[in-house]
C-alpha cells in the first residue's frame, strides 16, 4: 500500500487539489436544490424547517471536523514514513470514532434538538417539521462523521479523485431522490430528509469500497496496534487542538454577524450576502490547502526538511495564483454577483459599499489558509490553537477599536486584520516547524 512517492511537481500538486476544487463547488447546488425543491411546494413553513434543520445538523457535525484534518496529518506522516500498517490502522481509528459519534448524537438527540430550538426560536409549525426532518437526518450521523475520517485517509494518500467520486455520488443521489420523493411522492419535508439518510450512508459505503485496499491485509484490525495508548493519545490532542481552533474561527464569524446586526437590517443582510465570498474563497483554496497536508505531512513522516520546504511552496504558489484570480473575478463580476444573490434594492447598495473588503481578503488570507494545510500535515497542532487563541484577542481588540470609529467598516478592517494575524503568526512559527524535521 505504501509506495515510493512521486517528484513533487506542480502537476503533483494540481492533481491533488483540482478534484477537491470541484467536489467543494457542488456543495453550494446541493443547498440551492433542497431549497428550491421544497420551495414549489407554496408554503414558507418547509422552506424555513428544511433550513434550520439542516444548519442545526451540520453545525453538530461540524464539531466533529476535527477527524477530516486529523486524519489527513497523522495518515499522511504514516504514509511518508513508509509504514503501512499505522496508515491502515489510522483508517480504522479513525471510522471508530466516526461510528461512535455517530452513535453518541443519535443518542443525545433530544436533549440536543431542544437546546438548538431554545438558542434559534421558530413558529411551531416549522418547529414541528424541522424536529421531523432532524428525526431522521441524524440517523445518518455514524455515516456522516465517518465520511470526514474516510475523506481525511484518502487525501492523506492524495486519493483526491476518489474525494470527489463519493461527493458527486453523494450529491446526484440526493438531488434525484429529493425530486422523486418530494415532488413524485409528495413526502415533503420528510423526503428532503430521507434523501440525505440515504445519500449520506451510501456515500459511506462507497468510501469504504475506495478504502477497500487497505483491508486487504490484517493491519487494520491489529487491535493492540490500533487501540495502541501512546498512538491514541497523540491523535486525541491533535484533534482537541484543532478543535479549539476551529471553535474560535467559528467565533470570529458567528460573532461578526451579531456584530453586524447592530447596524440595522439592511446591513446585516449585505454582510451576510459578502460572507458568502469569503467561503467562495475558502472553497477554492481548499483544494490547495489539503494538498499541502498531504505533501507536507508525507515530507515530515520521511524526515525530509527540502521536501516539505518544496510541498509548502508548490502549494502556495498555485494558492496565490487561485487567490489573484478570485481577487479580480471580485473585483471587475463582484456587483453583479450580489445582484444575483438580492433583489432589495437598498441591500444591493449597501454591499457594494463594502465590496473593496472581498477583492483584499482573498489576497491577506492566502497565507492563514495555506498555512493551515501546512501545520495541519505536520500536526503542529497546538502552534495552530495558541496562534489562533492570539488572533482572536486581536481581532476582539480591532473590533472594540475600529467599530467605534467607523463603524461596519471598522467590523470588515476587524475581520481582514484578524486573516492577517491568523497567517503572520502561523509563519512565525514555520521556522521550528522545518527545525524539528532532520536531514
Amino acid at each position: 500500500m505504501v509506495e515510493a512517492a512521486p517528484a513533487l511537481t506542480h502537476r503533483r500538486v494540481l492533481k491533488i487539489a483540482l478534484p477537491i476544487v470541484l467536489s467543494n463547488a457542488t456543495v453550494p447546488i446541493l443547498g440551492a436544490v433542497d431549497t428550491g425543491v421544497v420551495g414549489q411546494l407554496g408554503l414558507a413553513a418547509p422552506i424555513g424547517a428544511v433550513g434550520i434543520g439542516a444548519i442545526t445538523i451540520t453545525a453538530l457535525y461540524w464539531i466533529l471536523g476535527f477527524l477530516r484534518m486529523g486524519t489527513t496529518g497523522l495518515t499522511s506522516q504514516a504514509q511518508g514514513a513508509g509504514d503501512s500498517a499505522e496508515v491502515a490502522a489510522m483508517l480504522s481509528r479513525a471510522l471508530m470514532i466516526g461510528v461512535a459519534a455517530g452513535v453518541v448524537l443519535i443518542l443525545l438527540q433530544a436533549p440536543l434538538f431542544w437546546g438548538a430550538f431554545r438558542l434559534s426560536p421558530a413558529s411551531p409549525e416549522v418547529e414541528t417539521m424541522a424536529r421531523s426532518y432532524m428525526r431522521i437526518r441524524v440517523w445518518s450521523a455514524p455515516a456522516a462523521i465517518s465520511i470526514y475520517g474516510l475523506t481525511g485517509w484518502l487525501i492523506a494518500l492524495e486519493r483526491t479523485r476518489a474525494v470527489l467520486a463519493i461527493q458527486l455520488l453523494m450529491n446526484g443521489m440526493n438531488i434525484l431522490l429529493d425530486l422523486w420523493f418530494v415532488l413524485g411522492l409528495g413526502w415533503g419535508v420528510e423526503g428532503v430528509a430521507t434523501a440525505t439518510f440515504l445519500a449520506e450512508w451510501s456515500g459511506a459505503a462507497m468510501g469504504l469500497w475506495l478504502c477497500r485496499d487497505a483491508f486487504r491485509g490484517s493491519a487494520w484490525k491489529d487491535w493492540p496496534r490500533v487501540f495502541d495508548r501512546a498512538r491514541l493519545t497523540h491523535m486525541m490532542r491533535v484533534n482537541t487542538d484543532i478543535l479549539i481552533r476551529s471553535l474560535l474561527l467559528q467565533a470570529v464569524f458567528v460573532s461578526f454577524l451579531f456584530f453586524g446586526a447592530d447596524f440595522g437590517d439592511v446591513t446585516l443582510a449585505a454582510n451576510q450576502i459578502l460572507v458568502q465570498f469569503l467561503e467562495i474563497t475558502a472553497y477554492a483554496l481548499d483544494g490547495f490547502a489539503f494538498a499541502a497536508e498531504a505533501l507536507v505531512g508525507q515530507a515530515l513522516g520521511a524526515r525530509t526538511r527540502m521536501s516539505l520546504r518544496r510541498g509548502a511552496l508548490l502549494t502556495s504558489f498555485w494558492g496565490l495564483v487561485c487567490v489573484i484570480g478570485l481577487a479580480i473575478a471580485f473585483a471587475l463580476f463582484g456587483g453583479r454577483i450580489i445582484d444575483i444573490m438580492t433583489t432589495a434594492p437598498e441591500v444591493r447598495t449597501e454591499a457594494r459599499a463594502y465590496l473593496v473588503y472581498m477583492v483584499a481578503a482573498p489576497l491577506l488570507g492566502l497565507a492563514a489558509w495555506m498555512l493551515d494545510g501546512v501545520f495541519i500535515g505536520a500536526t503542529k497542532t497546538a502552534d495552530m490553537r495558541n496562534m489562533m487563541i492570539v488572533s482572536f484577542v486581536i481581532y476582539g481588540i480591532a473590533v472594540a477599536v475600529l467599530m467605534p470609529l467607523c463603524g461596519n467598516h471598522g467590523l470588515w478592517m476587524a475581520l481582514l486584520i484578524s486573516l492577517v494575524a491568523r497567517g503572520v503568526t502561523l509563519a512565525l512559527r514555520y521556522p521550528a516547524l522545518e527545525a524539528s524535521v532532520d536531514g
